[in-house]
């Protein structure tokens, strides 16, 4: 998995500043024909690329519209795949129109023509990786993860079709998802977002008020380490928030 952060300081949603227990994930897709992150997530950090229309969603209602998830997977400028964080995890997000929103972490894989099995075959791996990030991280397994149609027939979410419009062209659904899910948290897989061992880093959440340099100084001695901190979190700016996750080097 490739994980970054940007997060949308500028919608409505984080400026709501209420968090939640996250006690599920719901799978979404964005529904429309533009694979490329650069068209929700921005603005550009040189490796997403313009968008030429500023139509991303850091911005307080894009489109008009309240909504905000906690990441989007999809491609970057040059065509690899990457997950972005948008929200802090136990942020309240604005994805299910529903009372999920108190519950779940949100996420959303962005759609290309839906025929492409090799872009499916990339953002579903990106996509199973970040629920075992998630899933380790809050105590959760496959069983706590569905998406908005399932959402919406469980009654926490509106009445959307997606992921179920598209993952079965490819041979998959829900169930998949979650059995691949469970297998991977079964296996126990070591690997993480930077490729590196677990036992290489300390986790840290970041309280309010801190600094990269601050937590630097706490944690590895000097302040002048924090581009450590950034590099293993592949962090492109020092901005950073309260109930973010960091990784700390040992």
């Amino acid at each position: 998995m490739n994980l970054r952060t940007l997060i949308f300081t500028n919608n409505a949603c984080y400026k709501a500043n209420r968090t939640i227990a996250p006690k599920g994930i719901m799978v979404h897709s964005t529904g429309a024909n533009n694979p490329w992150l650069r068209r929700y997530v921005g603005p550009d950090d040189g490796l997403l690329g313009k968008n030429r229309h500023n139509n991303h969603w850091n911005q307080y209602r894009p489109d008009g519209r309240q909504v905000c998830v906690h990441c989007f997977i999809g491609k970057l400028a040059d065509g690899s795949i990457a997950t972005y964080q948008t929200l802090p995890w136990n942020h309240r997000g604005w994805h299910a129109g529903g009372s999920a929103n108190d519950t779940h972490i949100g996420f959303e894989i962005c759609e290309d023509g839906l025929t492409d099995a090799s872009y499916f075959n990339a953002v579903y791996k990106e996509a199973l990786e970040l629920c075992v990030h998630l899933c380790k991280q809050y105590g959760l397994n496959g069983k706590n993860i569905i998406c908005h149609s399932e959402g919406y027939k469980l009654g926490v979410a509106s009445n959307h079709a997606d992921v179920m419009h598209w993952f079965p062209r490819h041979g998959k659904n829900m169930e998949t998802f979650r059995a691949d899910v469970e297998k991977a948290l079964a296996e126990g897989d070591t690997t993480t977002q930077t490729g590196m061992p677990p036992e290489a880093y300390d986790t840290y959440t970041v309280i309010k008020g801190e600094s990269l340099w601050k937590i630097a100084v706490a944690k590895l001695g000097r302040g002048d380490r924090y581009p450590e901190i950034m590099k293993m979190n592949g962090l492109t700016r020092s901005t950073i928030f309260p109930g973010q996750k960091l990784k700390i080097p040992r």
